[in-house]
């Protein structure tokens, strides 16, 4: 596997993608995990989702 770089979720409708290659263990009861978004576009589709539930309440 490759690593991967902020570059490759450009456009990305996700809110966030999961790395489970970067995360490490600090000790039994602690994690460091990561995430990786499109802040732009991943915000954009939750606001659209947003809109839409709220449009079906309506």
């Amino acid at each position: 596997d490759e690593e991967v770089a902020s570059a490759d979720f450009v456009g990305d409708v996700r809110s966030s993608i999961f790395d489970a290659g970067a995360g490490i263990e600090l000790n039994s009861n602690f994690f460091k995990v990561v995430s990786w978004y499109d802040n732009e576009t991943g915000y954009s589709n939750r606001v659209v989702d947003l809109m839409k539930l709220m449009a079906s309440q309506a």
